[in-house]
Formats: structure tokens, C-alpha cells, sequence
């Protein structure tokens, strides 16, 4: 796989997350009889990151792209992300989800220049979700634990540690379902492995402006995002986010390569739904 489908592929888990219906939570899975069990068609957008947190430099990313939601009562492919449920009760969910990093080039990037690129992560683990509150009835509250393995891909699938990112997550609808939003505030920590990753510069990389440096485990940023989208017919859907990284307390504030205190991702795109099916999705 080449990093061009990487990247492609990391944008598109990304934006799906922002395209797909909210569903309510009830005490055991059920058929949700206003929404099909999948859906296809096609999604296209734009997104802008940093290369790599704390990094000066950006990466920029626009693609169309086949989309399909799957509403399963294991399997999911939807708002939430890409995975498997695994127990669900009225106020607590607990998964397996998937997430894909961007990968950076070192020779895009002025401070890893001579270094070896950043490959896209595969990131796989268990999530814990705990129902918090629900204002209203189109809108609740909750708490999100997920636990992941980020896997490299390329380089043989080397394990890169593990990251942990607790957050709360407030969704709301209006009375149509024409538009969704949703905010999420947490913090992402990861291993001495998962940091050094980022952060490492071995005593071979060390220039006079790149001294070497070895990173330790801990808290890598805190993060608030935010969504919107509209519904503009049955079969179209827009919509944009943005995200705001923190990276003042992080535990390698000290390396080289930490450049910036912060970091602002965003994005906007379109949904398209082709084909539904006749079979109503589990909720």
C-alpha cells in the first residue's frame, strides 16, 4: 500500500465520522426503523493537519472516495467510527474501533529533514462509552475511553505503543435531523513508544540545531473539536469541523522537533447516498 492510499485512507475514516446519522441509545439493540442498515455512495472533501503534533509544517489532503455506512448489531461503520460492538446496555457501549493517522514525509517537513518519514498509524483497542446526561431528546452526553495499539503500516506492521484518549462528547439535533452538531474536549496521552515515535531523535539524526533527544511516556496534547452538518436533500450532506490541539503541557515539550505550542485541523466536505437498503439498521 502506498502512502498516497494511506493518506486517502486516513481522510476518509476521518470525514466519515462526520457524515453519518447520531442515533439514540437504548437498552438492548434494536431495529431503528428511521434509518437503513447501510448506505453507499460517494464522499469527497478537503482537510488540513499538522504533519505531526507540535510540528510547523502541514499536511493538506482533498479526495473522493466510495463511501459505506454499515448500522450492524456487532459490526459499525458509522458517526462513531469503524468497528465491533462488543456489550451494550441503556447507558454503557464497549467496542473495538480503528482509527488512521496522516503519514508525513521527513523531506516535507524542515525539522526531519534526514530523518525517517512518519508512516500512516493503524490504530485498533477496546472503547468504553458511559451515557452521561441527555438534555433533550436530541441531544446527550457522554464519555468516551478508547485504548489503542497504533500499529505502523509499512515497516513490517512494527507496533508503536499505545495511546489513550479520554474525552466527553456533547451531540445535539434539531427537530428535522437536518442539522447535527457535536463537540468533543479530552486529552491524549501515549507511551515512551508512542512518543518517541514522534519525538526521538537518535544521536545519528543530531545536528547543531537537532541535538539529540529521547522522549518519555505521558500526556501528548489536550484537544477540542467541534462539527457541524446539514442535510440539504434525502441523498446530500455537507459539512466542516475543526480542531484545536494543545500541546503546552505535553511531556516532550523539550524536543527538538516540539516547534509549536498548538495546532489547528480543518476540513469540509460532502456526503452523496446512492443506494440504501430496505433493511432498517440496529441501534
Amino acid at each position: 500500500m502506498t502512502p498516497r492510499a494511506l493518506a486517502r485512507g486516513a481522510l476518509a475514516l476521518a470525514m466519515m465520522a462526520w457524515m453519518a446519522p447520531a442515533a439514540a441509545e437504548r437498552q438492548e439493540p434494536a431495529p431503528a426503523p428511521d434509518l437503513p442498515l447501510w448506505e453507499a455512495g460517494l464522499f469527497g472533501g478537503a482537510a488540513s493537519t499538522p504533519a505531526y503534533p507540535g510540528s510547523e509544517d502541514r499536511s493538506t489532503r482533498a479526495l473522493v472516495l466510495p463511501m459505506l455506512i454499515y448500522r450492524g448489531k456487532v459490526l459499525r461503520a458509522d458517526r462513531s467510527g469503524v468497528g465491533a460492538r462488543l456489550f451494550y446496555t441503556e447507558r454503557a457501549e464497549l467496542d473495538v474501533g480503528f482509527a488512521l493517522s496522516l503519514p508525513a514525509r521527513s523531506g516535507d517537513v524542515a525539522a526531519r529533514a534526514g530523518m525517517p518519514d512518519l508512516n500512516s498509524l493503524l490504530e485498533f483497542g477496546p472503547r468504553l462509552k458511559v451515557l452521561l446526561a441527555e438534555p433533550t431528546p436530541a441531544s446527550r452526553v457522554r464519555l468516551e475511553l478508547p485504548l489503542r495499539v497504533p500499529v505502523e503500516l509499512r515497516n513490517g506492521f512494527e507496533r508503536q505503543g499505545l495511546v489513550f484518549e479520554p474525552r466527553v462528547v456533547f451531540e445535539a439535533a434539531d427537530a428535522s435531523g437536518r442539522w447535527q452538531a457535536d463537540a468533543n474536549l479530552g486529552a491524549v496521552f501515549g507511551n515512551a513508544r508512542l512518543n518517541a515515535y514522534f519525538y526521538d531523535v537518535a544521536p545519528r539524526y543530531a545536528t547543531a540545531a537537532r541535538p539529540a533527544y529521547r522522549a518519555t511516556g505521558g500526556l501528548m496534547m489536550t484537544r477540542l473539536g467541534l462539527s457541524l452538518s446539514r442535510r440539504i436533500s434525502p441523498d446530500w450532506r455537507v459539512f466542516g469541523f475543526t480542531r484545536y490541539d494543545n500541546y503546552s503541557h505535553a511531556a516532550n515539550h523539550d524536543s527538538p522537533l516540539f516547534l509549536r505550542n498548538s495546532g489547528l485541523s480543518v476540513g469540509a466536505g460532502f456526503a452523496w447516498t446512492a443506494h440504501r437498503s430496505q433493511a432498517r439498521a440496529w441501534e
